[in-house]
């Protein structure tokens, strides 16, 4: 039966990297990339503003991609927030997450 607990340990040890290296190479990149999106989609809308100022149309539509950009830059900034208050509640220092290892280094839980 110890056979099945160290396959399990073993298993557990690799999801771990695993899930790490996900968080690495494809999470904080994406994250990025929407943080990006978002500033071009507002900035887009910025300019499609400020270039049709006779054609109310197109001023709506440029005020309306200026709001979504703000709103999507919300969302995001709300998210880092809400993992921010986490760190915080659950006294998680940061000098033991390292996200561009993506590792976590927990203290042990002794109940």
């Amino acid at each position: 039966m110890n056979l099945f607990l160290v396959n399990t340990a073993y298993a557990s040890d690799n999801l771990g990297k695993f899930i790490g290296n996900v968080n690495k190479q494809i999470i904080n990149p994406l994250i990025v990339l929407l943080f990006a999106l978002a500033l071009v989609y507002f900035l887009y809308g910025v300019f499609e503003f400020l270039s049709n100022a006779e054609n109310e149309e197109s001023k709506t539509k440029g005020k309306m991609h200026m709001i979504y950009g703000l709103i999507g830059f919300t969302i995001m900034m709300g998210v880092w927030s809400i993992l921010a208050m986490l760190q915080n509640t659950f006294n998680i220092p940061k000098s033991q997450i390292d996200p561009e290892k993506g590792t976590v280094n927990l203290p042990s839980y002794n109940p």
